[in-house]
């Protein structure tokens, strides 16, 4: 967790005061239920999960990508073998909206097969991966799903 001194720090307790339900620990464990749900969704083409847990914009970049890779006759296989660190990168409240980012290092194995069944990308190795995720809330909502809103890779 930040030092609650630190700039991420303070706003999640500016977070906190406005949803007093927020805690630090709770959303990591929450952050990580989530990748573990987008990604298996990702690979196995879930648009409906995939709708639940992304933003409309974050949605259509995923979108995007399944129609390529559907159209190319690929296929995904994604297995998430371990999930080594989750941390609290930033955070920030305008208003009633937040936003936290979250650093996620995780093992995970990627294979994407063409028509024929030969990999075209990745490989049947464990690799490391560092994932940075921002997840988003309008905490005057009465839903209590944090959004994904941001991927890139570290």
């Amino acid at each position: 967790m930040p030092d609650a001194r630190s700039p991420v720090g303070q706003a999640l307790q500016r977070i906190r005061q406005a949803d007093a339900g927020f805690d630090p620990a709770a959303f990591l464990a929450g952050a990580e239920g989530a990748f573990r749900m987008i990604v298996a969704a990702f690979a196995k083409g879930d648009r409906e999960t995939l709708r639940n847990l992304l933003s409309a914009d974050t949605y259509a970049g995923f979108e995007q990508a399944l129609v390529t890779r559907e159209t190319a006759g690929e296929r995904q296989r994604t297995e998430i073998r371990a999930v080594h660190d989750m941390a609290i990168e930033g955070a920030d409240l305008r208003g009633s909206v937040a936003d936290i980012t979250v650093r996620i290092i995780s093992d995970q194995v990627n294979v994407t097969t063409g028509p024929n069944g030969d990999i075209v990308s990745g490989a049947e190795a464990v690799t490391e991966l560092t994932d940075i995720w921002t997840f988003q809330r309008d905490l005057s909502s009465a839903d209590p799903t944090w959004k994904l809103v941001g991927t890139h890779a570290a």
